[in-house]
């Protein structure tokens, strides 16, 4: 008789897990933070939308100079796109990230005397800004529980057993299901911190993991047998070329 795993099992399997998860994540990044840099509110916000599809270093790199000509929304607003962009040229798709900074400056002043609201839906309505970048700005700002699902925290979550969807709202929606929500702040950060260092996309340290004991490594070895695979080919390949195969 084939036995039936319930959903309440699953759901129960996963907790346990997130409970070893969150104790590995306190032993190694136990000061867990944002690897933005910036001196306001206003400043994050900008930084988070220049994130997307940039590395934290690059936007650093940009944000020094840019926040020393437009400290705030009142100095951006008054900007042209074309003004801020030369200081984004490090930074991937800065074009569009410069036309989105100058017009969310503009509504910053127009809707809330420059300042970012403590609002997930007034953020959300900004250009540029999204369900992560609301998140990574209430919860650092505002200390708002909030779990930012960028593509390490998604990647991690399903290498994890913690969710099987690609889409980042349901990851994040997965998440706050078997985390407490007063974990909610320190876990994206520090998932963040060990998808950078240790749980590589391509090729993750698995060997050097505190977490390697239970993770269930979903994808990861199949992502190996792929790599291996194509390395065979390339190597029949060039036997077959030098007459050696």
């Amino acid at each position: 008789m084939t036995h039936m795993t319930s959903g309440t099992d699953v759901l129960t399997e996963k907790k346990a897990r997130a409970k070893k998860v969150l104790k590995a994540m306190k032993t190694l990044y136990p000061d867990a933070k944002t690897e933005l840099e910036y001196g306001s509110p206003y400043q994050l916000l900008v930084a988070v939308v220049m994130s997307a599809q940039a590395t934290d270093k690059s936007v650093n790199i940009a944000t020094d100079k840019l926040f020393e000509v437009y400290p705030d929304a009142f100095s951006m607003a008054k900007a042209t796109p074309e003004d801020v962009e030369q200081y984004m040229m490090n930074v991937n798709l800065h074009h569009n990230k410069a036309r989105n900074v100058v017009r969310l400056s503009q509504l910053l002043v127009e809707r809330h005397d420059g300042e970012v609201p403590n609002d997930f839906e007034a953020i959300l309505a900004l250009p540029g800004a999204g369900r992560k970048t609301a998140n990574v700005v209430l919860s650092n700002v505002y200390g708002m529980p909030a779990i930012a699902v960028d593509t390490h925290v998604g990647r991690l979550a399903r290498r994890l057993g913690l969710s099987e969807q690609m889409d980042p709202n349901k990851v994040e929606k997965d998440l706050m299901e078997v985390f407490p929500k007063k974990e909610w702040i320190f876990l994206h950060h520090s998932l963040i911190l060990h998808g950078r260092r240790v749980c590589f996309a391509r090729k993750p340290n698995c060997p050097g993991c505190l977490m390697k004991g239970f993770c269930p490594k979903i994808g990861v070895e199949a992502m190996a047998g792929g790599a291996e695979g194509r390395k065979q080919k390339a190597e029949g390949r060039r036997q077959k070329t030098n007459g050696t195969g």
